[in-house]
């Protein structure tokens, strides 16, 4: 009240109005900063509520293309009603596509708005949706960057995840723990790839959208192959040694296995530098007797072997998979076409060899002859030759 004179039966001074107009605007900014925190929150919300919904109808959209796949592989007609994530969707069946093309249109509009989120919250960095795996290339600062030590995945393929590794080990190499929640974690194979981190001291596998953990052995399988980051935690739960000796002794010989199936040349082409000289270490140590080496040795021997046999246990993306599988068609055909050429082309060589034999006995005597006739008479043929002579100067 501006205007105001006096107050409590008292004269209004300036100070006082220069007080109160302080307490008025900081009361101001607090509502501005309260305005924008409730709005950045609620813009949060929305942006992960779309993630969310684009993220389902993704699953249910590939859900339903494998369906339509196994209809058509199918003799049978007509089918019931699928289930997909526990909600019943109905059959079209004068058209196979018409859930495809809805499921489409839809994530075109959900696409236009926010698709994903970025956002660091302390020392957690946490992406929703693909395109926050974008973020990775950012320039972000030494002091954010060596702050954050856990790093949340929500709402992203594993195989998307898969080829951004080794920028999260070099852009946050303080990150420790990873989590995951709606990444589509199907298959113990795909932990393989977290092997390539610097280091994972916890990891958090949500149950919701990774089935992965459906499975009863799946935390010993973890154990085991990432034995060499010395997990302390794994879904809040304390590692303990005797995790680490039970899966050592479930899936101890399956890393044997690995390695002793494939080819040197194979190994060698998965294994890294530092593992390459480890194995041509332990391939040249193989024949040796065991008395030449003392005990720590043979430990460490075994300890690297393990290592390496570890290592044989990789995994492979969908997308990188379908590349090597067209390159290699590639190379069948290449190869195909160059071998047909060349039994074109030895063919062709039999065929003239053999024509050849037929038309030599006669071809010979005709040489003779016509060498005969023409040396017949000494004088002419001497001048003919002095001729040719002559002509060639």
């Amino acid at each position: 009240m501006m205007q105001l004179r006096q107050l409590d039966m008292k004269r209004v001074t300036e100070e006082e109005r220069r007080m109160a107009s302080v307490v008025a605007k900081k009361e101001e900014e607090k509502k501005r900063e309260s305005h924008k925190q409730s709005l950045l929150k609620e813009k949060k919300r929305l942006t992960i509520n779309n993630v969310a919904r684009k993220w389902d109808l993704q699953q249910h959209r590939i859900t339903n293309i494998a369906i339509n796949q196994d209809r058509k592989d199918s003799d049978s007609p007509s089918q019931d009603p699928c289930q997909i994530d526990g909600s019943t969707t109905s059959a079209f069946p004068e058209e196979t596509g018409s859930l495809d093309s809805v499921l489409t249109n839809t994530l075109q509009d959900l696409s236009e708005t926010d698709s994903y989120l970025v956002e660091v919250d302390g020392d957690t960095l946490s992406l929703y949706g693909s395109g926050a795996l974008e973020s990775l290339d950012r320039n972000w600062s030494v002091q954010t960057a060596g702050m954050v030590t856990t790093v949340s995945f929500t709402f992203i393929e594993f195989d998307e995840i898969v080829q951004v590794l080794p920028k999260l080990k070099m852009k946050f190499p303080n990150s420790l723990h990873l989590k995951f929640k709606e990444t589509n974690l199907v298959m113990l194979q795909q932990f393989n790839a977290l092997a390539q981190l610097r280091r994972i001291d916890q990891l958090t596998i949500d149950p919701q959208g990774n089935p992965v953990v459906n499975f009863t052995l799946w935390k010993y399988y973890v154990l085991f192959r990432l034995s060499h980051f010395s997990m302390q935690k794994i879904n809040g739960t304390e590692v303990t040694q005797n995790d680490m000796i039970m899966a050592e002794r479930l899936f101890g010989i399956l890393a044997h296995i690995a390695s002793s199936e494939l080819p040197q040349y194979r190994m060698i082409s998965i294994l890294g530098d530092a593992r390459k000289k480890q194995f041509r270490y332990l391939q040249e140590t193989k024949g040796k007797k065991p008395g030449i080496v003392n005990e720590e040795n043979n430990d460490s021997k075994r300890l690297v072997g393990e290592n390496t046999n570890r290592a044989m246990l990789n995994y492979t993306t969908r997308d990188f998979y379908n590349e090597k599988l067209e390159e290699v068609k590639e190379k069948k055909k290449f190869c195909k076409m160059y071998i047909e050429d060349l039994v074109k082309e030895a063919t062709e060589i039999n065929m003239k060899n053999e024509a050849l034999q037929k038309l030599w006995p006669q071809m010979f005597i005709e040489l003779v002859r016509d060498a005969v006739i023409e040396i017949r008479n000494k004088n002419s043929y001497m001048k003919l030759c002095l001729q040719q002579i002559t002509d060639q100067k």
